[in-house]
C-alpha cells in the first residue's frame, strides 16, 4: 500500500476535511508526547537531567501550594490550615479531609506537552512567541482551579477524592489544552477572521 501524498494535500486544501486533518494531528501529538513522556519518567527516570528535574518539580510544587493557598484564603475566603504541603479543612461530616500538593501534582507534564504541540504544529512563528508562554501560564492557572477546586469539592463530598482528582479535575487540563490549541488553529494556523 502506498501512500498518495497528492492526493492527502487536495484534501486537506479542502475546507471540509482540514479541521478532521487538525483534529487529527493534535491528538496524534498528544498521545505521542504522553508515551515519549512515560517513557522518559519511567523507563529512564529522567535520564541525563534527572537533578534538574527533580529541582524543577520541586520549585512547582512549592509554587502550586503558594498560588492555592493564597487563592483559598484570599478568593474563597476557604477555613484551612496547612502542614507539610497539605492542605487540611474541616468537611461538612465533621471530620478532617487533605489535599496534599505533592511535586507530581505540578503542571510541568501539562507544559511539557503544551511546548511540545505547539513547537511541532504548524503556523506563524511570531505570534508562537507570544503564545506558547500565555498558555504556559493559562495551563499553570488550570492546576491552581485544580487544586483549589479539589479542595472546594471535598467539603461537601468527602469520599469522592477519586473523582474529582482523577475525573473531573483532570479531564480539564486537556479541555483547556485543546481549547487553547483550538483558538491557535483556526485564529492563527488557518487565520479565521473575528
Amino acid at each position: 500500500m502506498t501512500i498518495n501524498r497528492q492526493k492527502i494535500k487536495e484534501l486537506y486544501a479542502d475546507k471540509r476535511y482540514q479541521t478532521y486533518f487538525d483534529v487529527g494531528l493534535f491528538f496524534v501529538l498528544i498521545f505521542s508526547f504522553h508515551f515519549l513522556y512515560s517513557f522518559w519518567n519511567y523507563t529512564l527516570d529522567y535520564w541525563p537531567i534527572k537533578s534538574w528535574v527533580d529541582k524543577l518539580f520541586a520549585w512547582a510544587s512549592a509554587l502550586l501550594f503558594d498560588q492555592s493557598t493564597w487563592t483559598l484564603e484570599h478568593v474563597f475566603r476557604f477555613d484551612f490550615f496547612t502542614r507539610g504541603k497539605t492542605i487540611w479543612f474541616l468537611n461538612n461530616e465533621n471530620f478532617y479531609s487533605g489535599v496534599t500538593v505533592a511535586p507530581e501534582c505540578t503542571s510541568l507534564k501539562q507544559w511539557m506537552h503544551w511546548l511540545f504541540l505547539m513547537l511541532i504544529f504548524p503556523g506563524p512563528w511570531k505570534h508562537k512567541a507570544w503564545y506558547i508562554p500565555l498558555g504556559l501560564v493559562i495551563v499553570e492557572l488550570t492546576n491552581v482551579v485544580r487544586i483549589v477546586g479539589i479542595s472546594l469539592f471535598l467539603k461537601p463530598f468527602p469520599h469522592d477524592f477519586a473523582l474529582a482528582h482523577d475525573g473531573i479535575f483532570k479531564v480539564m487540563f486537556y479541555v483547556v489544552i485543546f481549547l487553547m490549541w483550538a483558538v491557535w488553529n483556526d485564529y492563527f494556523h488557518h487565520k479565521k477572521n473575528v
